[in-house]
């Protein structure tokens, strides 16, 4: 399998599975899915480098469930997964 290390305050997300149905039970299909907005870290960079020359640590790390704007990040694919690399900035949150 290979790896990826993000570089600086970028992440690895992977995004979670879409829901089928709705509450009530009706199956939604593929062409009217939205990509989900969530997803979980994967892996995390160093920091952000600051004007100063230290780092800053980021908020997020490998694990959390989060929710990210809905354009964020650059798409992969890796080993036939679906990835998104995007900046700590783009995540809107962490789903606790």
């Amino acid at each position: 399998m290979a790896k990826i290390k993000p570089l600086h305050d970028r992440v690895l997300v992977k995004r979670v599975e879409a829901e089928e149905k709705t509450a009530s039970g009706i199956i939604i299909p593929d062409s009217a899915k939205e990509k989900p907005q969530e997803g979980e870290v994967i892996a995390v960079g160093e920091g952000k480098v600051l004007d100063n020359g230290s780092k800053a640590e980021l908020s997020v790390t490998t694990g959390d469930k989060v929710l990210f704007s809905k354009y964020a990040g650059t798409e992969i694919s890796l080993d036939d997964e679906d990835y998104l690399i995007m900046r700590e900035d783009d995540i809107l949150g962490i789903i606790q």
